[in-house]
């Protein structure tokens, strides 16, 4: 899948202007992995300067992990600006289906706007589908991978948008066609913002890709480094440290080398 290298080039080449309404828990972590892949990472979230703010970037991220009132307006408004310029956005429902503000306002924003692509993990992506109890805190309670492939899809038709399911194996679909993709450390789930890493990643690349495209590329990506960050550091304060230097390390050779990513379809749809 020689795109896969190509979409890397891409932001390399590009240097994409990636727009993040997001945490304040990762908010360093995840502009310094923008950094290091080869983006420009912007952190705004202020309703004041969103029209220009959105206007110059080449994708909005949008996540919910520390959320209240005053975000949520801006991240809607964000939103809103997003799909009148025509600009690509990411929606990382962070907690969704773990309390009824998170999960209504997940859905008010794919229901604001045009979602490019939605990243979450099992239990938020279930949660968007009406299936609950799978969430703890921010964290999914469980996961399979016939469930999580079947829940990707059935997400992806209902919102009419691209779902990056990720877990021990990442679904990326958009209903006609779903992504696996194999890539990845249990190490990640031993630091903080290893999700919200994946999903400002993703914003990356559909500044430069169409969401299918993006949505495989930056779970691939991210997968990879992981693991050969996890080669060298097996302990997670330095694992962290070396995200940051394999995410600048990647080519396009060693990505394609390492990438697990193949083509799959579920046979029944979860009701």
């Amino acid at each position: 899948m020689e795109w896969i290298a190509e979409a890397l080039g891409k932001v390399r080449e590009r240097r994409p202007l990636v727009h993040n309404i997001t945490n304040y828990v990762v908010m360093n972590s995840t502009a310094n992995a923008l950094l290091a892949l080869g983006a420009s990472p912007v952190m705004a979230h202020a309703e004041e300067e969103l029209e220009e703010m959105v206007a110059l970037a080449d994708a909005l991220v949008i996540n919910i992990g520390t959320l209240d009132g005053e975000r949520l307006r801006a991240m809607l408004k964000a939103v809103k600006i997003a799909g009148k310029l025509g600009k690509p956005v990411v929606l990382d429902p962070v907690g969704a289906g773990s309390t009824k503000f998170r999960t209504e306002a997940s859905l008010k924003l794919l229901n604001t706007g045009d979602i490019s692509i939605v990243r979450g993990n099992f239990g938020e992506i279930s949660a968007l589908v009406g299936r609950s109890g799978l969430t703890r805190g921010v964290d999914t309670a469980s996961y399979s991978p016939e469930d999580a492939l079947q829940v990707s899809e059935k997400a992806a038709e209902k919102f009419g948008t691209v779902v990056a399911l990720t877990g021990p194996v990442d679904y990326v679909s958009n209903s006609g066609k779903t992504y696996a993709v194999s890539n990845g450390t249990p190490l990640f789930g031993r630091i903080t913002g290893a999700g919200c890493i994946s999903t400002a990643i993703i914003g990356a690349f559909l500044a430069v890709e169409e969401p299918l495209k993006a949505g495989v590329v930056g779970l691939a990506v991210l997968g990879v480094v992981g693991e050969l960050a996890a080669e060298e550091s097996p302990l997670p304060g330095s694992f962290h440290m070396k995200l940051y230097d394999w995410l600048y390390r990647i080519d396009g050779s060693l990505l394609m080398e390492r990438a697990k990513v193949e083509p799959v379809k579920s046979e029944e749809v979860v009701p």
